[in-house]
């Protein structure tokens, strides 16, 4: 658990299913169809779950995972910071603790693949674009 600026960043194995949602909305990253009962094991599911909590209000301001085996290879993804509390670095402390997850687990291949206007953000953190791969999806009907 880091705790600066009024901000708690801490590893979680739950967290209330609507703070998640919100974020995931606030990110454009939610459709109405979604299911919100897929949120608890999703959270309890990754590899490490962190979430930002304002201490002044305790509300959830910020989250971000990674998914892994816990042995290999490891995958940063969905991190966000509510839109009134991003430029304080806390999108920073929550990519931190995701790593450190990951390095206290001795997994040092760790990707992301992000928006490209999150792309500076991500190589400030340590992260180098991959020259000759192309990150895909699967098609399937969201």
């Amino acid at each position: 658990m880091v705790t600066t600026g009024g901000v708690d960043v801490r590893l979680v194995r739950e967290h209330p299913t609507e703070a998640i949602v919100r974020l995931y909305r606030t990110a454009g990253w939610w459709l109405d169809h979604y299911d919100q009962a897929h949120i608890p094991p999703m959270v309890h599911g990754s590899f490490a779950f962190v979430v930002a909590i304002d201490e002044e209000s305790g509300a959830t301001i910020g989250m971000g995972r990674c998914l892994s085996d816990g042995a290999s290879d490891a995958y940063i993804q969905d991190v966000v910071v509510d839109p009134d509390f991003r430029g304080r670095g806390i999108g920073r402390r929550i990519v931190a603790s995701l790593l450190d997850a990951c390095r206290a687990a001795g997994i040092l291949w760790i990707g992301v693949i992000a928006e490209p206007e999150a792309v500076a953000f991500y190589e400030r953190t340590g992260f180098l674009s991959l020259p000759g791969h192309v990150a895909l999806r699967y098609s399937a009907e969201d």
